[in-house]
């Protein structure tokens, strides 16, 4: 081993927490000001505004024109578990589970709706289920990018167009840095708080006409609360999907939420968002390439996230080893130049770097020789322990 030196050069922004993410990099609070705090959110400047997150987002995501888009409470988790519990049970259904939080939508469907003919079907981190093998004539609910694993669903193609049960897409950590194809799914949801940089508490629930005419058709056999209602009376809650919230939203998070899609319109809207994702985990994954001593926990390029990007220790002195991939984490955030990057707690141990549209690349830059340091750092601590 050689003494590496500590790097001359530091992140300008140490955020590469993968949620709540980096605020995009123009972010000011006083770019809050035209918030319309201690005013009702059923005002009219409160439902214009919340009318204009759900346009600027149908048009920078391209969403097509007859598929609705509502803010609903609880983040994403609470706009697919509204989907689950307003959606499920008419029909046979699989969920696809490939990290912690599509093992979550597991319980909910086994163990908390008890769905009589329901299919699990599970992958190791860092792997996805074959699609191939999924009926997609039941309900299929699965995420699109693995938060906690750093995989991700490389296409739609496995989905046919013709399909009859609904796909419920899990796009968290994906909507805005990668393609969905929207043909191919019937709900979507995702929080501000992941690719845009926003602000915790608010999910998005989008949904095509095909989930629509299910909501409308279709009553389940057990109790929905308030929040998670979506109809009334047989009808869709047609306000929600026009700015008028279940519950009171947060109007200084919508104006912020606001400003991270003027942002990612001036660069380059869709498109110019995912170049920049893709370009900070090819950084990461260079790095990968060029040491022997660490790896993608997603060993199939197709599959890798270009947001979560999950790394393992491979030297096999420390593989494995989550006290040594806990300290390689706390040095980088004992010298300011990586918060959170801790794999999650119920992933392999090793790092987790979030690379998301709101980081630059050259902070990725700068943290790549700090990793290599932290590593040998915490290596020497050891022998000479």
């Amino acid at each position: 081993m050689t003494d590496v030196q500590i790097p001359a050069a530091r992140p300008a922004n140490p955020r590469f927490s993968s949620g709540p993410c980096a605020k995009p990099p123009v972010f000011s609070l006083d770019a809050l000001s035209d918030a319309p705090l201690g005013r009702s959110h059923r005002a009219a400047v409160g439902k214009s505004k919340l009318q204009q997150a759900i346009e600027e987002t149908r048009d920078i995501l391209q969403v097509p024109a007859d598929y609705r888009i509502g803010i609903v409470p609880g983040s994403d988790t609470g706009a697919f578990e509204m989907a689950m519990w307003s959606l499920l049970g008419a029909r046979p259904s699989e969920t696809l589970a490939w990290e912690s939080f599509g093992k979550g939508w597991v319980t909910d469907a086994v163990k908390q709706l008890k769905l009589a003919d329901n299919t699990v079907r599970e992958a190791d981190y860092g792997d996805i289920v074959d699609l191939t093998a999924v009926d997609w004539n039941k309900d299929v609910c699965f995420t699109w990018n693995g938060t906690t694993s750093g995989v991700r669903v490389p296409n739609g193609d496995a989905i046919p167009a013709n399909r009859e049960g609904l796909t419920l897409c899990d796009a968290t950590s994906a909507a805005f840095a990668q393609d969905l194809p929207w043909e191919k799914l019937d709900v979507t949801t995702f929080s501000w708080q992941k690719v845009m940089g926003g602000e915790a508490a608010h999910g998005m629930i989008i949904l095509s006409p095909r989930a629509v005419e299910r909501l409308e058709s279709y009553t389940p056999a057990w109790p929905l609360p308030k929040i998670f209602r979506l109809t009334k009376g047989g009808k869709l809650i047609d306000g929600i999907f026009k700015g008028e919230t279940i519950n009171t939203p947060s109007m200084l998070c919508v104006e912020d939420y606001l400003q991270a899609l003027a942002w990612g319109r001036s660069v380059g809207g869709l498109k110019g968002l995912q170049d920049r994702a893709n370009k900070n985990a090819q950084v990461v994954w260079d790095f990968v390439e060029a040491n022997d001593w660490i790896e993608n926990l997603a060993t199939d390029p197709a599959i890798r996230s270009n947001t979560s990007v999950c790394l393992k220790f491979t030297d096999p002195a420390v593989a494995g080893d989550a006290d040594f991939a806990k300290a390689v984490g706390k040095k980088l955030e004992a010298e300011g130049v990586a918060h959170d990057v801790g794999s999650y707690r119920d992933a392999p141990a090793g790092l987790r770097i979030w690379c998301g549209s709101t980081v630059e690349t050259s902070d990725v830059q700068a943290l790549m020789p700090w990793i290599d340091w932290a590593y040998h750092a915490v290596l020497t601590e050891r022998q000479s322990a």
